[in-house]
């Protein structure tokens, strides 16, 4: 296959464009900060602040979901006006910045779960320093994909392979935030966890902006004339972008912390509360399947038409994957924590320190997977896109599986082996493999080339409704401590084993129903 010129002149390293492995180095230190914080972050509120299981949870999602709502936003502003380069730029200062205001901590709430007396000052920085990180991945996150996919030139074969590289850099940059961050957080202190965290995403931001060269012009802004002229006040477009960027960061303050009560509406409604960060998302959400519905007749072609209709598709079954695959950084660091004998290798892991296997796993794995699909699509066997989100549900569904018979094993209020948790992360990440890294190419192979952004954008709210899903599905799972701030064991197996069970049966349905759906959504991407 024959490559543009910029392509050829630009020179390539293991065979792709050298601006992957930028790209793939500023992901990894990125998603080392958002990780490593996330992975410490339950612990932190439960453990420090003494926030509920329930409230710990609700504002785990709440506050990712936002991280993944806001880049449909910063998709379109780096599509029209900023160019993806600036935007990761931009992202990347704000989540500087988040990550270093997450390191003050104040002082150890005093009391009881539920009813403790706690640090307010501290409590309003930890929101701020949130909103500061959700904004950040609003710009950087989907540019930054969308950089990865414009490397390559349309009908590239490498395009599967690159992003299963760049998702691999993630997975990189998470094991050794699992490993390092969780570790000097829960045993050193947790602003010493979060403080490191940001130090490396300003080591990734640095990298970025010395090797912006190799991008190949492919991510400035599509008029940089219209960016720089006045546009209100004698601010530029780009510096009015920022300015909106810093209110959204006071705004996004507020929304993590406000909650709204339905009871008004009667009785059926009596006690039911949702997050504002909810409400938000669900706008964004009906405000894109209007302009969706809108796009879909704007002059497009059949072909066209049919593949954006699979996309959604695909993009709209992805957040229930992530409902279930985020339980891992809520219910199951709490079941490893509460119920597990850590001891593993020779060490004794903490709770945090678990998450290292998903991220593991997917280093292991993605190698094979990257070998996998050009192999499969030359002998004819490559399974569709709607077949692999199929499966990737049906395997996701079976890790819920493993740790419910872990619970089930465990006799008179034993300790669960960790052996348990690092199968059931085998099985999932497998399932993650199937979908995160192909859906992020699909992005940009199947969407009309004038709404990449926008797409990827998508991509990301549905992965925002997936962590508020997860939030959700987390409070399942909530355990109140007994009066001297213990478990029972034996309790806690039984809860968790329940709300195991539920999440493998939600996701073995779901995955058969894509199966049986995904001839269907085959034919729509086809040439009539």
């Amino acid at each position: 296959m024959s490559q543009s010129p910029a392509l050829a002149d630009s020179g390539e390293l293991f065979g792709h464009p050298k601006g992957l492995y930028v790209c793939f180095l500023t992901e990894m230190w990125e998603r080392f900060a958002f990780y490593g914080m996330k992975a410490l972050l339950f612990l932190y509120l439960t453990k420090h602040h003494l926030f509920t299981d329930s409230n710990g949870y609700l504002l785990l999602g709440t506050y990712a979901g936002l991280a993944y709502a806001l880049p449909l936003l910063g998709g379109i502003l780096a599509d029209r006006y900023l160019g993806m380069r600036k935007a990761v730029i931009f992202g990347g200062a704000l989540l500087v910045l988040g990550q270093l205001g997450m390191a003050y901590t104040g002082s150890q709430a005093s009391g009881s779960v539920g009813a403790a007396q706690q640090d307010a000052l501290a409590i309003q920085i930890m929101y701020a320093a949130l909103a500061l990180i959700a904004v950040g991945v609003g710009f950087l996150k989907p540019s930054i994909s969308t950089i990865v996919g414009r490397l390559y030139p349309d009908g590239d074969v490498r395009r599967d392979s690159g992003f299963t590289i760049f998702y691999m850099g993630i997975n990189v940059g998470a094991a050794l935030s699992s490993i390092v961050v969780a570790w000097v957080g829960e045993t050193i202190g947790w602003g010493y966890g979060f403080a490191l965290a940001g130090v490396m995403m300003a080591l990734g931001l640095v990298q970025f902006v010395l090797g912006q060269k190799h991008l190949l012009g492919r991510a400035e802004p599509a008029d940089p004339v219209l960016l720089r002229a006045p546009a209100l006040a004698g601010l530029s477009r780009e510096w009015l972008i920022y300015l909106a960027g810093v209110v959204t960061v006071v705004v996004v303050w507020q929304v993590l912390q406000t909650r709204l009560d339905f009871g008004w509406l009667g009785a059926v409604f009596e006690g039911h509360e949702v997050t504002l960060t909810e409400v938000v998302a669900v706008v964004m959400g009906a405000g894109l399947f209007i302009w969706f519905g809108f796009f879909l007749f704007s002059g497009i072609s059949a072909i066209e038409r049919g593949r954006m209709i699979v996309l959604m598709v695909l993009i709209v079954i992805s957040a229930l994957f992530w409902g279930l695959y985020e339980q891992s950084y809520g219910p199951w660091v709490a079941f490893a924590e509460r119920v597990m004998d850590r001891s593993f290798l020779g060490f004794q892991w903490t709770a945090g320190q678990t998450t290292f296997f998903g991220a593991a796993c997917v280093i292991a794995f993605s190698p094979f997977f990257a070998w996998l699909w050009p192999r499969l699509d030359r002998a004819g066997l490559n399974p569709s896109l709607p077949a692999k989100f199929g499966l990737a549900l049906v395997l996701v569904g079976l890790a819920m599986g493993v740790l419910q018979w872990s619970t089930a094993s465990a006799q008179d209020g034993a300790l669960v082996g960790m052996g348990w948790l690092i199968a059931a992360y085998a099985v999932m990440v497998a399932g993650e493999l199937l979908l995160s890294p192909i859906g992020l190419s699909a992005v940009t192979t199947l969407s009309v080339p004038r709404v990449v952004g926008m797409m990827m954008g998508a991509w990301f709210l549905f992965s925002a409704f997936g962590e508020m899903i997860a939030g959700r599905f987390g409070t399942w799972a909530s355990i109140a401590p007994e009066a001297d701030g213990s478990f029972d064991v034996s309790k806690a197996l039984t809860t968790y084993g329940d709300f195991f069970g539920q999440m493998m049966w939600i996701g073995l349905a779901a995955g058969v129903f894509m199966l049986i759906l995904a001839p269907v959504l085959n034919r729509l991407t086809r040439p009539r």
